[in-house]
């Protein structure tokens, strides 16, 4: 009898880079970034509805965006939507989602993934996913998605894989490396064993579990003192009281750059993480200047790789812009050089924090 598969989909995350059409009280993942009609929290969900059934997909987000993850994913059961109480990076709320489910099916395979990644051939990543199931389901294992590079990206981390693959190309790791600067990057793209770290993890729920309690024993601790009240009246308390004893760690840091259980898949499906608006402008159709737009009443003049994303019913004319970002909501609006998208969190930071400047006018000289 084959075992069970869940999925854990983590739509938490606020996307600062995406201001001003992404804020704290929509973010970027309740969004439709890319002008397809869906959001990419509903493009997640409806890729993971063809590998498991609808029972099976939890989504962990702050409480405050549980009521929008009710409204875009209807057919969702409601107690499949796991509120966590504040934000403290990816390992403990997968900790979360394994203490809920262990009692049940300790030998069931748990698949990870972020909301807002745009994944093109679908087909193909459900075959890599269920790769690595049935690789987990016999050994104990701790699967990561690799992604073939396409360029010297600055803006993703790196995983480097053992050159001797162990199982149908699966691969032990052999390190992993933080965003690397621009000639790194270039060495890496010539190097076939480093791939980019997609954020992507599949492992049994046992396995993963038997991870915290080696290499993040206190964050274990915590939860499993808690264990008794997971989906009972108690838990939502006990969770409150237990994240705040948290530590903020990434599932990464935390135990994949520690075990030696990790393996990783070098995958081609046509991945981008929509984390900034230069992977938005990469996955949009494009004008035969290289121009991507979203929104229905814009007019571009003598300009050319820009990415525009403008209000519904609002007229729009650029003209005489290269490599600019021009993004306009009712919440503000941004006119960005694509280069300088990564400083996009830093300028919306001085805005909050910096009183309006009171301008005067300029004498004319004589």
């Amino acid at each position: 009898m084959a075992k069970p598969t869940y999925v854990l989909i983590m739509a938490g995350g606020i996307g600062s880079r995406f201001w001003p059409l992404s804020s704290t009280e929509r973010p970027k993942q309740f969004l439709d970034i890319l002008g397809t009609g869906q959001t990419l929290v509903q493009q997640t969900f409806n890729r993971f509805a063809r590998m498991v059934p609808v029972e099976n997909i939890y989504i962990i987000t702050s409480g405050a965006y549980v009521p929008i993850v009710q409204e875009q994913l209807p057919q969702l059961p409601v107690q499949n939507i796991i509120a966590e109480p504040m934000r403290k990076n990816t390992a403990p709320c997968i900790a979360y989602i394994c203490f809920k489910l262990i009692n049940d099916n300790p030998e069931a395979s748990l698949v990870v993934a972020p909301a807002d990644h745009q994944i093109l051939d679908e087909a193909e990543f459900v075959n890599v996913c269920n790769r690595a199931i049935r690789f987990v389901e016999t050994r104990e294992a701790l699967v990561t998605l690799g992604i073939q590079p396409t360029h010297p990206s600055t803006g993703y981390g790196y995983i480097q894989k053992h050159p001797m693959a162990v199982d149908s190309f699966i691969y032990p790791v052999k390190q992993y490396i933080e965003k690397p600067y621009l000639e790194l990057a270039k060495s890496f793209l010539k190097n076939e064993e480093f791939l980019w770290n997609s954020g992507i993890f599949i492992w049994k729920i046992s396995d993963v579990l038997k991870a915290y309690a080696t290499h993040l024993p206190e964050l274990y601790a915590l939860f499993n003192e808690s264990s008794g009240a997971m989906n009972t009246e108690a838990e939502s308390e006990a969770v409150n009281a237990l994240y705040a004893l948290c530590p903020s760690i990434s599932v990464d840091v935390g135990i994949m750059e520690k075990s030696d259980k990790v393996f990783i898949i070098p995958s081609s499906f046509e991945w981008s993480d929509l984390g900034t608006w230069n992977s938005a402008w990469e996955n949009m159709p494009k004008d035969y200047r290289w121009n991507a737009v979203a929104g229905k009443d814009v007019k571009i003049i003598d300009s050319a790789n820009c990415v525009v994303h403008t209000s519904p019913g609002k007229t729009v004319i650029i003209q005489g812009l290269d490599d600019y970002i021009v993004a306009d909501t009712e919440q503000g609006l941004l006119i960005c050089r694509k280069d300088k998208e990564q400083e996009i969190r830093e300028y919306v930071a001085e805005i909050t924090k910096l009183p309006s400047p009171v301008l005067q006018p300029v004498e004319k000289a004589t």
